[in-house]
């Protein structure tokens, strides 16, 4: 069986990259040949333009028309070698491709898997409670805040008229103690005060005094 059919191959499988190398490998070694048969080829025509015509030229047309033969198919068997090189490319392309496709795609499904996981521990309701708990906590902070700024002396609403009119009044008030003051003279004390001591002072003024040694 191994006759007919060869022993089982058990070395590593080719691979499009070891396929491609091995293509292009032959491809190079024909680009010798090819190089080396157009250098013959150059050479038989500049001895048969030199050459007049007969056996001698004849025989060296023939030499040169079989080298151009070898030529043709050589440059067949690159060009088919050529394109089986192109097309294993593009094959290994698509295949890196496909694997860079996999590999997003897993990455993807491992994330998917990770943020299901995170995102199936959070509660919406709790977090909702805990933001209505914060608004509520925010109104109670203005609320203090707006209690705490408020004037103790100054009333909330104030009229700027009343407090133009009370300022004119003070103003006369000020006139008229200041024409009394002039009639009574500079020391003397006002009428209203020179009846009335106050319980809290021990001697009557100076003024009381002298009144009550003239009576």
């Amino acid at each position: 069986m191994n006759r007919l059919f060869g022993a089982k191959n058990t070395g590593p499988k080719p691979t499009l990259s070891s396929a491609i190398s091995t293509t292009d490998t032959h491809v190079e070694s024909l680009d010798v040949k090819l190089a080396k048969l157009n250098a013959e080829l150059t050479t038989y025509q500049q001895r048969m333009s030199k050459m007049r015509d007969g056996p001698g030229k004849t025989a060296l047309k023939q030499k040169a028309l079989k080298i151009l033969q070898r030529r043709k198919m050589y440059e067949g068997q690159r060009d088919q070698m050529q394109q089986q090189s192109w097309n294993m490319e593009q094959a290994s392309m698509m295949t890196d491709n496909l694997k860079n496709v996999m590999t997003t795609v897993d990455v993807m499904k491992s994330t998917n898997k990770s943020l299901r996981k995170q995102y199936g521990k959070v509660d919406i309701d709790k977090i909702e409670r805990l933001q209505d708990e914060m608004q509520d906590l925010m109104e109670v902070g203005n609320e203090i805040q707006e209690s705490m700024s408020r004037s103790y002396d100054v009333p909330e609403d104030v009229d700027e008229a009343e407090l133009d009119a009370e300022l004119e009044a003070l103003g006369e008030e000020a006139e008229f103690e200041g024409a009394l003051g002039m009639g009574q003279g500079v020391g003397e004390m006002p009428g209203f005060m020179q009846d009335e001591v106050p319980s809290f002072i021990d001697e009557p003024p100076e003024g009381a005094k002298v009144k009550e040694a003239a009576g």
